[in-house]
């Protein structure tokens, strides 16, 4: 009989679902470099800005106050790098939840991904064609 997962209820839930991705991007030979060597990321700044996002949209703390958007303008992501997040974010989701809220976390990662996907393909004209 396989294990029953919970769904996302709580802040210690939240936290749990960031730093296990978290931990796949590390180990991951696409999405690594972006964070770690072009962006840099200061990972003990970040972690509870994203558990704050999540939070907001998950659990409707509205902890988070900020625009996620232009830090993604600098880096460079395209198409595939968004493919990948979405694939690590999901199978995270699935690994440890299930439930409305653990859809709802993958429905606003895909909507999430596809927007700044968009919008950072416009900053390029070429890659419209």
């Amino acid at each position: 009989m396989a294990a029953v997962v919970p769904d996302i209820q709580t802040e210690a839930d939240i936290q749990l679902l960031v730093d296990t991705f978290y931990q796949k991007v590390h180990l991951d030979a696409l999405l690594d470099p972006v964070f770690n060597e072009f962006a840099r990321v200061d990972w003990s700044r970040h972690l509870p800005i994203m558990y704050d996002f999540w939070s907001s949209i998950l659990l409707g703390s509205a902890r988070y106050h900020g625009r996620p958007f232009p830090k993604h303008m600098p880096l460079p992501i395209d198409a595939t790098h968004f493919q990948r997040w979405l694939e690590l974010f999901g199978s995270t989701v699935d690994e440890l939840f299930a439930g409305s809220k653990a859809e709802e976390a993958k429905v606003r990662a895909l909507n999430i991904a596809t927007m700044f996907e968009y919008r950072l393909r416009k900053r390029d004209p070429l890659s419209l064609i």
